[in-house]
């Protein structure tokens, strides 16, 4: 990869430019000057422009290529909007020369200074290069200089072979985006389907004109008599075409509001996604680029990287021959080879839809990515007559597929299918289990490829609920107002997976700070873990606690909530209305008993009253129960939520559901003096 970073100062217009006002560094006192958003006070940063323009250009040696020119102008309204000052560039790498580049990089910070506009310029050692996966890189820069108030801008130009596959354009961001514009032309070899995603709508304007492109050719005279020369003579030639442009220009585009329980953000941003679908050359057949999904996984499958590494075991096979001796067992046959997997092979963190190292060389070394990882799983459980499988999966972070293609995903695991029954399995992870993936993993469905080359949907969602099972004995102390006890806690599904990565290779003193960050006034102790190290069971938690800020006296009365830290203090749902779904990641069901030792001399004046609301027709439940019993409370709670994910229109039953049930758990018991 090659960076070029321009210094020259003069100022230029994009080739396609709006107005005087967006000028590259012809930032305005009234914009350093804007204290806040006009349209959104919340707003910690705002795009005031951005422009993308992409072209293709034509090389002698490479044909065809994309120029992406990116314009950018932002405002930093407080140091909560600092990070927009950082920018990563992704660029994609193929083989041998097929590599994108990014050129041109230019950046500026304007501020005011005793009333007059000064610059602060983007100098090389702001820019960085790293490594992402195999096929990826990325560039970051950091703006200089940045501060409250201030203004960055920012101009930079991609190339790139990869004309199959453009990145989306972006026209909605987490800030607000004032003015955003869009010039995409194509020759008229080249026909691209647009996918519009999002909630805000837009236009996409269409036109055409007629493009002369000039190149040059290179052809070898031969000539002399007796003793043979041979020249290259250059002509210079032309052609023309007609290109189509697509246009796309939005203003006051409203920010897209990050809230609790959102799967990736970006999925719901609106752009736009060019998909080539044919080319149609002068003198040539037609040539299709347009797949299905069917099209898609047989084209993955085929390759050298992904299905030839299914073929090959006569690396690990005396091992798995060892391993499953005397057993006959197909489920225990799984799980064998799954937990050997796990114990052999070292994720190096990268992700990957096509092997980095090779199954055979990451066996060897016991490292790789996660499709050598995984491919390895599948072939040693299909050497054991497994009806084994790898699924396509696209990461969270890497967003929901939205038409065929094969950089829709990004990741792989296995699957075992017996009938109506699927088992998914990644061996990336050492406290993973069968179907319960890392929460990254957990984004819709994965499409499981067969040998035979069939392929179909498989929901990456686990269908049973992680459980929370709590049983605390609370004991008020009328000396102090303190409150001391003892809680027991047994977690299964992904509850068990999250305690086992938060604490497995914690120690004592980092266990208690992660248990007391948000228990309040709450000091821990006696902590005791049973089977962070054993899988395949529940982890449970025992520990002892005294809270210091629970109880409130007023006027000889004592007030309390008897859940303490294990009650919901804020509403994750704020927002009035929400555009995109509600994704909780799992099924979840919490149950808590709670006793509470009256003291000696009071009496129970009030409780909260039992309740009980459902969310929707089965998506969610909560039951509160209070009963008094000879000296003492006890407190019976339940919270289920059955779906993972739940649509937008539910927004308003789920806030409200959530609200209600807040509030109960909030409700303070009162004692008084006998």
């Amino acid at each position: 990869m090659k960076i070029v970073f321009t210094l020259l100062i003069t100022l230029g217009y994009f080739q396609y430019g709006f107005s005087q006002d967006f000028r590259f560094g012809k930032v305005s006192k009234e914009e350093l000057l804007e204290k806040e958003h006009p349209n959104d006070s919340t707003a910690d940063a705002a795009v005031l422009y951005r422009e993308m323009n992409t072209n293709f250009d034509y090389s002698q040696n490479d044909g065809f290529y994309l120029t992406t020119d990116v314009f950018e102008r932002i405002k930093i309204y407080n140091k909560e909007g600092f990070d927009w000052a950082n920018k990563k560039v992704k660029l994609y790498q193929g083989s041998g020369n097929s590599n994108e580049e990014i050129s041109r990089l230019k950046g500026y910070t304007y501020f005011l200074k005793s009333g007059k506009i000064e610059d602060e310029k983007l100098r090389s050692d702001g820019i960085f290069e790293e490594e992402a996966t195999e096929f990826l890189e990325t560039v970051k820069f950091t703006m200089p200089a940045v501060s409250e108030g201030c203004v960055i801008e920012y101009k930079y130009t991609i190339t790139s072979p990869f004309i199959t596959n453009i990145d989306e354009y972006r026209f909605q961001e987490q800030i607000p985006v004032n003015k955003v514009a869009l010039r995409f032309t194509a020759p008229e070899y080249f026909n691209y389907k647009m996918h519009q995603k999002g909630w805000v709508p837009f236009r996409i304007n269409e036109s055409g004109k007629t493009r002369t492109m000039h190149y040059n050719t290179k052809t070898e005279v031969i000539s002399g008599f007796g003793a043979v020369r041979q020249n290259t003579k250059t002509q210079r030639a032309e052609v023309k075409f007609m290109e189509n442009t697509y246009s796309v220009s939005m203003e006051h585009v409203p920010a897209l509001k990050q809230e609790a329980f959102t799967n990736n953000i970006d999925n719901y941003s609106s752009s736009l996604k060019f998909e080539l679908s044919y080319t149609k050359f002068p003198g040539s057949t037609l040539e299709m680029y347009t797949t299905t999904w069917e099209d898609v996984s047989k084209s993955i499958y085929d390759s050298d990287a992904f299905g030839d590494q299914l073929k090959r075991n006569n690396y690990f096979d005396d091992d798995i021959d060892q391993l499953l001796s005397g057993v006959s067992n197909p489920k225990e046959k799984i799980l064998k080879i799954y937990e050997f997997a796990k114990a052999k092979m070292n994720w190096n963190s990268f992700v990957g839809l096509y092997t980095q190292e090779g199954t055979k060389s990451a066996y060897k070394k016991g490292s790789g990515n996660a499709a050598d990882i995984n491919l390895l799983l599948v072939a040693m459980l299909r050497y054991a007559d497994i009806n084994a499988n790898p699924v396509l999966v696209s990461t969270k972070s890497n967003g929901i597929p939205m038409f065929p293609t094969r950089n829709g995903f990004n990741y792989v695991i296995a699957a075992v299918e017996d009938g109506n029954n699927t088992l998914l399995l990644d061996a990336t992870i050492k406290e993973g289990e069968p179907n319960i993936l890392q929460p990254e993993l957990l984004n819709w469905q994965g499409m499981i490829v067969r040998e035979d080359r069939t392929s179909s949907w498989v929901s990456l969602y686990p269908n049973r609920h992680a459980q929370q099972s709590t049983m605390m004995n609370l004991t008020v102390n009328k000396d102090d107002y303190s409150i001391t006890g003892a809680a027991q806690n047994r977690f299964t599904g992904h509850y068990a997976l999250l305690q086992r990565k938060a604490y497995r290779n914690a120690n004592e003193e980092e266990i208690r700070k992660k248990l007391e960050e948000n228990s309040g006034e709450t000091e821990i102790s006696n902590i005791e873990f049973t089977n962070l190290d054993k899988l395949y069971q529940p982890v449970a938690l025992k520990y002892d606690f005294e809270n210091f800020d629970a109880v409130e006296e007023i006027g000889g009365k004592l007030y309390f909530s008897p859940l303490l830290f294990l009650a919901v203090d804020e509403n994750p749902f704020k927002v009035e209305e929400r555009n995109y779904p509600i994704d909780f990641n799992y099924p979840m069901k919490d149950r808590y008993i709670v006793t509470v030792d009256i003291p000696e001399g009071y009496t129970v004046e009030s409780v909260p009253e039992s309740a009980a609301f459902a969310l929707g027709e089965n998506s969610g439940v909560f039951k509160y129960v209070i009963n008094k019993i000879s000296g003492k409370l006890q407190i019976s709670v339940e919270f289920a939520l059955n779906d993972a994910v739940m649509p937008a229109r539910e927004y308003a039953n789920i806030k409200k559901f959530f609200k209600m049930m807040i509030d109960k758990e909030q409700e303070k018991v009162v004692l008084v003096k006998a």
